[in-house]
């Protein structure tokens, strides 16, 4: 399993392995059991930057393949009868031929993904305070340490035979901001959206769109009161501009189990709900992860 040390001045709440593992708690949600009682079971793959690709790698009755999209490892579980990768492919990825190193049984070989080039609309959003634009020397400071921090969590890579990816909205709402927008905040250029926003009232309840283990719970300066769930193999999401927090680090959750509810707090124009899924340690649009 892989091990979170993140640094001694990082504020927010945090997993460690050896922490004990508060008792599940789990929050019926009607129309969300709905929606996961369909026949949709996986994401839809997209050879697109931001998107995933999924891979057949072997039978299933011979030993588990590891796969790699450069240095980082790629979610592999059995479905049916062969292996299959699941991969995360960056929004910076140039089109074209992209080599996926695969290894089994002590014998190497590889795989080519051909990617396709991926059109990302403009987003110009106001923000009323200037500070969440253009931070004083003391928040940049602080960013640079969450920035590391957050690494550390969307790199985790936790070993799980079966990662849930049957996956079902956090949250009821209007999808306000799609992924990989490109954005300006008062006519600043700034990072691409690497999430999927759900509008939504302050206070609308927001649950685990598939099982796993809550890494870590904080408030950040950009993302607001944060909550990551680490759903194995790599596959992390990642809940930003909460209002409240209802999970702690190590809490084991299912699918449906609730998080927090939606706020404001952070950068943010109004209430909403910011979700990143991350696999392979890039962000991944989410809305693959959903029914259409």
């Amino acid at each position: 399993m892989a091990k979170f040390v993140p640094s001694a001045k990082s504020a927010p709440t945090r997993y460690h392995p050896r922490m004990p593992s508060r008792p599940t708690r789990h929050l019926a949600f009607t129309m969300l059991a709905a929606l996961c009682s369909g026949a949709f079971a996986a994401p839809r793959p997209a050879l697109v930057p931001g998107g995933i690709a999924h891979l057949r790698i072997a039978a299933a009755d011979t030993p588990r393949p590891t796969v790699r999209l450069g240095d980082r490892p790629v979610l592999v579980r059995k479905e049916g009868n062969t292996w299959a990768a699941w991969i995360g492919l960056p929004l910076d990825l140039a089109p074209g031929a992209h080599t996926v190193a695969i290894e089994q049984a002590g014998t190497q070989r590889t795989a080519t993904l051909k990617v396709t080039a991926k059109h990302y609309p403009v987003q110009h959003l106001k923000v009323k305070n200037q500070r969440m634009v253009d931070p004083n020397p003391d928040d940049m400071a602080r960013i640079t340490r969450e920035s590391a921090t957050q690494a550390e969590i969307k790199t985790l890579f936790r070993d799980e035979a079966l990662p849930q990816l049957d996956f079902v909205p956090p949250a009821q709402g209007r999808h306000s901001s799609q992924f990989g927008l490109r954005r300006t905040f008062n006519g600043q250029a700034r990072a691409p959206h690497r999430g999927l926003d759900i509008a939504a009232p302050r206070g609308t309840p927001i649950v685990a769109p598939a099982g796993g283990i809550v890494t870590h719970t904080g408030n950040f300066f950009f993302n607001g009161n944060t909550v990551f769930v680490d759903h194995g193999q790599g596959l992390i999401s990642m809940f930003c501009h909460l209002d409240r927090i209802d999970a702690r680090a190590g809490d084991a959750v299912r699918q449906g189990a609730a998080l927090g509810t939606i706020g404001m707090t952070g950068r943010v124009t109004g209430p909403h709900l910011h979700w990143s899924v991350f696999l392979n340690g890039t962000p991944v649009d989410p809305a693959l992860f959903l029914p259409r």
